[in-house]
């Protein structure tokens, strides 16, 4: 048991046993007793692991911030640095998460290869699942494997949520939480069991979350999540999963710090927006009501499995998701609530046929997704008599997009040397779209007007993604590995160059200068990184080493340019320029002192850093050989397990370096370390059919005062970055029935 959950802290790539699942020739394993918490992994079909995988137990060591972020429940692995304006996992689209220095909303979230995804901002939505309905999560940082449908791109790696799919037997999960805060959550499953006669198992499951804000007026939540899920077999060798989830919640949003007021940051960790109106607009702009969001994803997926043999095998996995979001925020530029508008759409299927033996197999997939995002902005006024309608901002909708990505991969085995290599073709083609604005001068009821000049032109954007691994087992305790993968995200940040061009009088300023806003969008391509890992797995009776060395080549980055053709000053945007240059070390080790007591200790060591100097309205920034925006040098993931009959008690430690806001480093945010306890209490029979565990989860036991989310892009220059503190003490106990 302690073993147990000694793996599972070890924040590894492939941290415990040699190869988890190529049954050949295993590195020796630790004996268990329960499931381990972090192991190797790799998608079906595959025989090398080149990522990690975490289980259930291990989501829940993470405490209640993990139940409801896939993002929260993955931050004990290294390279990984997972930060929020809310400690208990609420703050949606108020966090960042990076992977080895790359922003994770330019990776890629699946549920069973299936991609999440959405627009403004691009990238996964790691909000929408209660965590208890999820059995694993695999984890890519480096090389993708190309049967996971990676939607808009895996430059910031892959993760894929594996379900808790019905069990076998009727069972129900109840989870009652309190904190500080005012926080609560209810959670409940249920599941039928396998139904007589035509052996159909069905699960269901409901949760409740709110909590107050930690500074300031307003609440996170209510938030709803309804799941549910069924497992049919059609015949001995073919079955059907059907898989639904509705995810709503609205929020009060956090108001960010400039950088001025980071540096005096006692003073100013609790500012927040105001709890009043003033009858000023540039006040009122603050107002918490005018700041807040309300979303709402329903997402549907079916995986459909046909075996004729054991060397063949065909999957289907059709699938459709909706969006609606709407958010509000003030804007200080022109004293308006700008309300931000997301309709998404998407309908796409992703197929697959292998054919095989362990030694040598070949698997042909292919991945088509339709999607529509109607994605707008609209500026209202505020009044004495609330907020007044002032016509749209900015538009980024662009009718029926499309993905085509076939994808090939064979696999093999010789002796002690596992073996693979895939090539990915992905394509995706968006159509023209007509330009519309708002009729100047303002006057109600503000109508739209037609301007062929931000008309945009059909594109299509397609690279090829090859990918390779390679793994040999030295001996009972030594295992060697390298992996290669191309990675991408495809264009992005479309909202952003719209709302430039037709900004105040840019758009007059374009138009003297004879530039469309198509031409603007012929700057856009997509980014690209070549990522390769080299590591080694060792292993002993008291102590275990998984050291990873990762290079990176990224290039096209989204990087502001400065445009000179208009007159006056500048105008600025972004365009796919930029270049960086990454390397470092994951390293996990692990000592197992006795039976009861095991240390961790998981540093990482990030270089990711601009190729060139970047230029700013005609302004040269010395960006050249720093280190790329909000990614600190070194971390550290540490904790202690010690195991007491029943209890169990987790001390943590996470040391995060320094890191800046700007590309010519003026911003430079303070190193800080926060300490986190948890303890569980388990009792596996109660009244001889129900398990009872009793948890009490303390974070940030100093009360340390930090900034955590440094909300910039990756060419960000001084004073356009804003920061949000980190979440001061906080504590939340919870008691759970399985039955």
């Amino acid at each position: 048991m302690l073993r147990t959950m000694t793996v599972g802290l070890i924040s590894s790539q492939l941290l415990v046993t040699g190869l988890a699942i190529a049954a050949d020739h295993k590195l020796s394993e630790i004996v268990v007793t329960e499931d381990r918490l972090i192991t190797p992994t790799r998608q079906i079909d595959e025989t090398v692991s080149t990522g990690s995988e975490i289980s259930s137990k291990g989501m829940e060591l993470q405490g209640p911030k993990a139940e409801t972020s896939a993002y929260e429940a993955i931050n004990l692995l290294p390279g990984l640095n997972m930060e929020s304006a809310d400690g208990k996992g609420l703050g949606v689209e108020q966090t960042t998460q990076r992977s080895r220095g790359v922003r994770g909303m330019l990776g890629a979230l699946t549920v069973e290869g299936v991609p999440n995804y959405g627009g403004n901002p691009i990238g996964p939505r790691d909000y929408l699942y209660d965590l208890g309905n999820i059995n694993t999560i695999a984890v890519y940082k480096g090389a993708v494997p190309a049967d996971i449908g990676t939607g808009v791109g895996s430059r910031g790696g892959a993760i894929e949520l594996r379900p808790d799919w019905p069990h076998e037997k009727f069972g129900a999960q109840l989870n009652q939480s309190a904190g500080t805060d005012n926080y609560y959550r209810t959670f409940l499953r249920l599941d039928s069991g396998k139904l007589p006669t035509v052996d159909t198992r069905l699960s269901g499951s409901y949760s409740y979350t709110q909590a107050d804000k930690w500074r300031g007026p307003g609440e996170l939540g209510p938030r709803h999540n309804f799941n549910l899920s069924l497992a049919q077999p059609i015949t001995n060798k073919a079955d059907i999963k059907l898989w639904y989830n509705y995810n709503s919640i609205k929020q009060d949003l956090y108001r960010a710090l400039s950088f001025t007021e980071t540096q005096n940051l006692d003073a100013n960790y609790y500012k927040d927006y105001n709890a009043v109106l003033t009858g000023t607009a540039a006040n009122d702009i603050s107002y918490y009501k005018y700041n807040h969001g309300y979303f709402i994803n329903r997402d549907f997926l079916s995986l459909i499995t046909v075996t004729p043999t054991d060397q063949l095998r065909f999957t289907l996995k059709p699938y459709y998701s909706v969006e609606d979001t709407k958010v509000w925020q003030g804007n200080l530029t022109n004293n308006m609530v700008q309300k931000r508008t997301r309709e998404i759409e998407r309908t796409g299927l992703i197929t697959e046929g292998s054919y095989g033996t362990k030694s040598l197999k070949g698997i042909l997939g292919y991945h088509y997704e339709a999607s529509t995002m109607d994605i707008y902005m609209q500026n209202y006024a505020p009044t004495t008599a609330g907020l007044s309608y002032r016509g749209y901002a900015a538009f980024a909708t662009a009718g029926t997009s499309a993905i085509n990505s076939p994808y090939l991969k064979l696999t093999g085995s010789a002796g002690k040397v596992d073996w693979q290599v895939g090539l990915k073709y992905f394509n995706y083609a968006e159509p023209s779209s007509d330009g519309y604005r708002t009729q100047t001068p303002l006057a109600a009821p503000y109508p739209l007007v037609r301007d062929s000049w931000l008309d945009r032109s059909a594109r299509t954007y397609d690279i090829l993604l090859p990918t390779a691994g390679i793994s040999c087992t030295i001996n009972d305790s030594l295992q060697a590995y390298t992996s290669y993968g191309r990675n991408f995200i495809r264009p992005y940040s479309y909202l952003p160059l719209v709302s430039t061009y037709v900004n105040g009088a840019n758009i007059a300023r374009f138009k003297a200068a004879n530039i469309t806003l198509n031409s603007l969008f012929d700057g856009y391509k997509m980014e690209e990184s070549d990522n390769f890992d080299l590591g080694l797995r060792y292993k002993s009776e008291k102590f275990e080493i998984a050291p990873t060395l990762f290079f990176g080549l990224h290039k096209n980055l989204l990087t502001t340019i400065s445009d000179t053709r208009v007159t006056g000053i500048p105008i600025s945007y972004q365009q796919n320029i930029g270049k960086a240059t990454g390397y470092g070390l994951d390293l996990e080790m692990n000592a197992f002192v006795t039976d009861y007591l095991t240390i961790i200790l998981n540093p990482t060591w990030t270089s990711l850093t601009y190729d060139d100097d970047m230029i700013y309205q005609g302004t040269r920034y010395a960006s050249k050989g720093k280190q790329v925006v909000d990614t600190p040098e070194w971390m550290l993931k540490s904790g202690i397990i010690l195991k007491l009959g029943d209890f169990e008690i987790s001390p943590k430690v996470r040391v995060i370096g320094e890191r800046y806001g700007d590309v010519a480093h003026q911003e430079k945010i303070d190193p800080y370390a926060v300490a986190d306890l948890s303890i569980n209490y388990t009792k596996k029979k109660v009244l001889s059919m129900a398990q009872l565990k009793v948890s009490l989860e303390l974070t940030n036991l100093t009360d340390e005062h930090y900034v955590a989310v440094i909300n910039s892009s990756d060419d960000t220059r001084a004073g356009s970055t804003s920061y949000y503190q980190g979440a001061p003490f906080s504590a939340i106990g919870s008691v759970a029935v399985t039955f």
